[in-house]
């Protein structure tokens, strides 16, 4: 699959354990090499800031679309190739959406799973063909990957969808399962 841009979600915190920041400072960096544009949530902190200066420092294209509520909570990143302000949470992944070709959550909070479950959902009732990834950094995914299995096997997730996440914990791996993905 072609990969021109690829939407990441993740914290606005850095979290507790340094894995983290490394891991969205390597994918970054891969994004920015392999010249494929990054979309986010267009904050300078956290992991959203990490991702964004390593896409940026390896001379990659960054998208960041953030609702003007937030542009002064979250801090928005002001030297980036494009930064959009939308009204709603709503049109900031609407926007995200349209102008993707996949989608990798990183760690981050609930924001991050609202952002990354509506993609899935979208991928699932076929408004959209696009791979949708977790970059499992120190395994950080893994108690929602075990939920997700327990919910499949009780009978609320279909298999297929399930199956079609691509999980993996190194950042060149993500990159590479995306570029091989070719749907449910």
């Amino acid at each position: 699959m072609t990969l021109g841009s690829v939407a990441v979600f993740t914290g606005s915190a850095s979290g507790d354990d340094p894995a983290y920041l490394s891991a969205a400072t390597a994918f970054g960096g891969l994004l920015g090499r392999a010249g494929i544009g990054l979309v986010y949530g267009g904050a300078h902190v956290g992991l959203m800031g990490a991702v964004a200066d390593a896409v940026l420092a390896e001379g990659g294209s960054v998208v960041g679309v953030i609702p003007e509520a937030l542009v002064s909570r979250e801090l928005a990143h002001t030297g980036l190739t494009e930064l959009v302000v939308v009204g709603t949470m709503h049109e900031r992944k609407a926007e995200m959406a349209s102008r993707a070709d996949g989608f990798v959550a990183l760690p981050g909070g609930a924001g991050t799973l609202e952002e990354v479950f509506e993609v899935w959902t979208w991928q699932q009732l076929g408004y959209h063909a696009k791979p949708v990834a977790f970059l499992d950094t120190a395994g950080y995914w893994r108690p929602l990957l075990d939920a997700l299995e327990g919910m499949a096997r009780a009978g609320f997730v279909r298999r297929g969808p399930l199956d079609a996440l691509v999980v993996e914990s190194d950042p060149e791996a993500v990159l590479a399962r995306l570029r091989e993905w070719r749907g449910i």
